[in-house]
């Protein structure tokens, strides 16, 4: 793990995932700009050749950069991250011997679904959407994002009544 961080780490995150979103939300109500920079890959104005990756890199797990130019990534990212915005104590867990190996494996679980978790709710949803014109266009949902979680609602109904 890096050791010797170099401030502010630049934090590369996708602005459409609403769970990614929530965190972002929480690292930036805390953090100093000098500690914590948040870049959005969903900006159309993101280039990740820029920063030698490709997109599809950039997607499959969070990452991270500090001032030096070092890169951290997937949990690390989080942890730095985390440390930067003076919440270190909260994410200090992702650090333990022993606890490590339960979080790498439930990050890369959550790396493999977060593309199908695109139907919850995004914390700037007001803002993202106004008169029906939503920063996502209908076009790009998922298909049967909204379905899935219908059914799931009524699953739930119909467990509850029994």
């Amino acid at each position: 793990m890096y050791k010797k961080q170099q401030w502010p780490l630049t934090l590369y995150f996708d602005g459409e995932c609403p769970l990614c979103a929530r965190e972002i939300k929480i690292l930036r109500a805390k953090a100093k700009a000098d500690r914590l920079q948040f870049v959005d890959l969903s900006d159309e104005a993101f280039d990740a050749g820029s920063v030698g990756f490709t997109r599809a890199q950039m997607e499959s797990s969070l990452h991270a950069r500090f001032a030096d130019g070092i890169w951290v990534k997937g949990l690390d990212a989080t942890l730095w991250s985390w440390r930067a915005a003076g919440l270190g104590a909260w994410a200090a867990p992702l650090s333990w011997r022993l606890t490590r190996p339960l979080f790498d494996m439930g990050y890369r679980l959550f790396c493999r679904w977060r593309p199908h978790l695109a139907w919850l709710p995004h914390p700037e949803g007001g803002a993202r959407c106004r008169d029906d014109n939503c920063a996502i266009s209908k076009a790009d949902r998922p298909i049967d994002s909204q379905s899935d979680a219908g059914k799931t609602a009524q699953t739930r109904r119909e467990k509850n009544e029994r």
